[in-house]
C-alpha cells in the first residue's frame, strides 16, 4: 500500500468506527444518564447498563464521593456499582458505600423521591439493604481498624 494512502484509509476507518459508536449510544446523552432512569423501557435499561459500565470502569472511582439522588438509588445503578466493585474499593470507599447504602432507604422515602412509585422505592430499599450488608461484611473483613 502506498504510504500516501495510509492516513486517508486510517481516517476513513476511524470515522466509520466513531459513527458506529454514535449510532449505538445515540440515546445515552451522558455517561451518568442511567442514574435517573428508573423505568423498564429498553432505552432506560440501555442507559443504566451504560452508566454501570462507565462507573465500574472508572479507574478514579470519582462516583463514590458524588452525592446521589433518590433516583440514583431507585435505578439501582449506583448500588450495583458498589456491589460489583467492593473487592477493589479502598477501606475509605467501602465505608462511604456502606454508610450510603445504609441511609438510602431514608433518601428513597424523602422529598426527593416524590416522583418514584412505591414499587421503585421498595426495590431500591431492598437492594440498598443487601448492598449495605455486603459492604459492611467486606469492610469488617479487610479494614478492621477502619470499620
Amino acid at each position: 500500500m502506498p504510504t500516501a494512502l495510509r492516513p486517508a484509509i486510517i481516517g476513513a476507518c476511524a470515522a466509520t468506527l466513531l459513527a458506529g459508536c454514535a449510532l449505538s449510544t445515540a440515546t445515552v446523552s451522558s455517561p451518568l444518564a442511567g442514574l435517573s432512569c428508573v423505568d423498564d423501557t429498553p432505552d432506560c435499561i440501555k442507559k443504566r447498563q451504560a452508566t454501570l459500565s462507565y462507573m465500574t470502569n472508572d479507574p478514579t472511582r470519582a462516583w463514590v464521593r458524588q452525592t446521589p439522588s433518590a433516583h440514583a438509588y431507585a435505578s439501582g445503578v449506583r448500588l450495583f456499582a458498589f456491589k460489583k466493585k467492593k473487592a477493589e474499593l479502598t477501606c475509605d470507599e467501602l465505608k462511604i458505600g456502606s454508610n450510603e447504602a445504609a441511609n438510602a432507604a431514608k433518601i428513597l422515602r424523602g422529598p426527593d423521591a416524590n416522583s418514584l412509585t412505591p414499587a421503585q422505592v421498595s426495590r431500591g430499599t431492598l437492594l440498598a439493604a443487601e448492598v449495605s450488608r455486603e459492604l459492611r461484611r467486606e469492610l469488617s473483613g479487610r479494614c478492621k481498624n477502619k470499620a
